[in-house]
């Protein structure tokens, strides 16, 4: 072979090789970009698991108990026709949601098709899924069985007869248990409404107007006088200590407000309450009696309208158509609508007032328009049925 020949030869295999070398260059570099691709992959179904498991547990965590160590009984009422959204929401009100978002999630796919209203004890120890299913069954280990009634406008010695019923007590032991003064003293020191001007030596029942009005469910942690009294007393709580800064504005003590407000209780319907309230705010800025005759009826501890001329003369510090100013102390529970009403009473100039046969409130600027009241609308005067 000739000097060229070989030459030639060995450039025909340095392109051979060259040629070589490019192929498997580009072998290399595909097989990267799969393996590039695959791994690329693979990360995105780590993230979207991570994602699912983080969400799953999330969601598991949310449905948890609030305090899986609480023994506190929570009463939670359920109405008629609540779905699965409106109890997330009153469970969430009554502190037994740990995560509202997670509960709302698990009503609506947790098949809870058959809801069942009633009035159930629960504690922030039970996981959302446990109350639910308790709810959708309607399980009656959890259903409170026992409630007690303070009623709007009940003087403190029908309050005691209601809770007789229920409790293992008369209603003199609790009448008892309530003029006790050690016990009274230790309730003065626990809530800030609650001042020595309930031990005041002409105030009949020390208690009377503060407990308030509502329907009180017994169980094993107030069913002794002191658990329920002291519901009855956190009930109040929450209703004057929302209204705090509009009893300071209006110059009255509770114990004050308490009593005018029990007055116009038992005076008129919540839609007149306002109303009367003016009347009697008139009558204590111009230093008159108030001339209310349910005061009276209060000393005899009775509910009537045909009082005797020889009552309406009694000298109890109660009678307020014999001394002006307020009687020494409430006579008989109120509700937040009540004492509200005494808060915002209507400025009038009204003195005098009378509810004619059909319940319709007639007020009057002077004396002489409540005597015309009182004859065109057929209302009697007080008689001495004694002779």
């Amino acid at each position: 072979m000739s000097r060229v020949e070989r030459a030639e030869a060995r450039e025909e295999r340095a392109a051979r090789q060259a040629e070589a070398d490019i192929q498997q260059a580009e072998t290399v570099k595909v097989k990267k970009k799969k393996k590039n691709k695959g791994c690329g992959c693979l990360a995105l179904l780590i993230l979207v698991l991570a994602v699912l498991v983080g969400a799953g547990g999330y969601y598991t965590l949310g449905l948890m108990p609030v305090d899986p160590g609480s023994e506190e009984k929570v009463v939670v009422e359920i109405p008629n026709g609540s779905g699965a959204s409106a109890i997330v929401e009153i469970l969430d009100d009554a502190g037994l949601v740990k995560n509202k978002f997670c509960a709302k999630v698990n009503g609506r796919i947790g098949g809870y098709n058959s809801l069942k209203a009633n009035t159930y004890i629960f504690s922030p120890s039970m996981s959302f899924k446990e109350i639910m299913t308790i709810i959708n069954e309607g399980t009656f280990e959890y259903i409170s069985k026992e409630s007690v009634e303070v009623k709007d406008g009940a003087r403190l010695q029908q309050v005691a007869e209601a809770i007789s019923e229920q409790l293992p007590y008369t209603a003199d032991e609790i009448l008892e248990k309530w003029s006790d003064k050690e016990y009274l003293n230790q309730l003065i020191d626990k809530y800030w409404f609650l001042t020595d001007e309930i031990l005041d030596k002409d105030v009949m029942y020390p208690l009377e107007g503060y407990l308030y009005a509502d329907t009180y469910f017994v169980t094993s942690d107030n069913s002794d006088i002191e658990g329920f009294t002291e519901m009855c007393l956190d009930r109040m709580d929450e209703v004057l200590t929302e209204r705090k800064d509009a009893i300071q504005a209006s110059g009255f003590s509770v114990h004050e407000l308490l009593t005018l407000t029990s007055i116009v209780t038992k005076e008129a319907t919540a839609e007149d309450q306002a109303g009367v309230a003016g009347v009697f705010m008139n009558r204590l800025d111009q230093g008159m009696s108030l001339g209310s005759d349910v005061t009276v009826c209060y000393i005899f501890q009775e509910d009537r309208v045909d009082l005797k001329v020889s009552q309406l003369e009694s000298t109890n510090p109660y009678n307020t158509r014999k001394f002006a100013g307020l009687p020494p102390g409430p006579i008989c529970q109120v509700v937040s609508d009540a004492i509200d009403a005494t808060l915002n009473y209507e400025k009038h100039d009204y003195l005098f007032f009378i509810a004619d046969e059909e319940g319709i409130v007639r007020y009057s600027t002077d004396q002489a328009g409540h005597e015309s009241n009182i004859d065109e609308h057929g209302l009697v005067k007080d008689e001495d049925s004694e002779g």
